[in-house]
């Protein structure tokens, strides 16, 4: 399925990609990188900032099943967590709130609750969101954690790897401008058009994902 994406997307002449879920890159992102020449930037949950702030030594982790199950996370944890203690949590449910747009909602609320009720009871100051969809309820995440919880994600870290690996290979824009968002999707454009323009705060494109040259040959065989 990444493949098949990075397929798509390069038939829109990206310079770069960015694999925006830890799922993806646990699984995905070495064959990526194996098969690709564009500069690929891969995203994984904040163990090592969060290592390095924590005042308490435990720091929790809200994830995925499959990120937390995967080797990259568990290799991630043994090079930077030194002597913290990192707790970890998926949270069935949590993407799919987000993905509905309820982002606000008591049911979205009492999820968060659950999965983070039980780190901050043994003592995490500081929580990791380890999935990109997790950010969009931020705003619920602090506010059952409290002021004393710092809640980080891996955003700022990514966007300015990407600048690096954009400038090392002189693929910067040549000035400065304003950017423009378009979104594929394999579902119906309208409704996912509905969830993103609120995630967004703003209209946005949403188009059918596109069938790679790929795929069409592979179709044919």
């Amino acid at each position: 399925r990444a493949i098949a994406i990075m397929e798509c997307l390069r038939e829109q002449n990206v310079k770069a990609v960015v694999v925006a879920c830890n799922t993806a890159t646990g699984i995905a992102v070495d064959a990526l990188r194996a098969r690709y020449a564009e500069p690929i930037v891969a995203i994984e949950p904040a163990v090592k900032p969060a290592a390095a702030q924590t005042r308490s030594k435990v720091v929790g982790v809200l994830a995925t099943t499959q990120t937390l199950a995967g080797h990259k996370f568990a290799k991630l944890v043994s090079t930077h967590a030194g002597d913290v203690e990192v707790l970890t949590q998926a949270c069935p449910g949590l993407v799919e709130q987000v993905e509905r747009g309820a982002l606000a909602s008591e049911s979205t609320r009492s999820l968060v609750e659950q999965y983070l009720r039980p780190l901050l009871d043994k003592g995490a100051d500081t929580i990791v969101l380890g999935c990109t969809h997790y950010p969009f309820v931020s705003d619920v995440i602090r506010d059952v954690a409290g002021p004393a919880v710092n809640v980080i994600d891996s955003a700022g870290p990514v966007a300015r790897e990407l600048r690096r690996r954009l400038q090392q290979n002189g693929l910067l824009a040549a000035e400065p401008r304003t950017g423009t968002e378009t979104f594929w999707t394999t579902g119906s454009p309208e409704q996912v058009a509905t969830v993103i323009e609120q995630l967004w705060s703003r209209r946005v494109d949403v188009r059918p994902m596109p069938v790679s040259s790929e795929e069409r040959s592979a179709s044919t065989r």
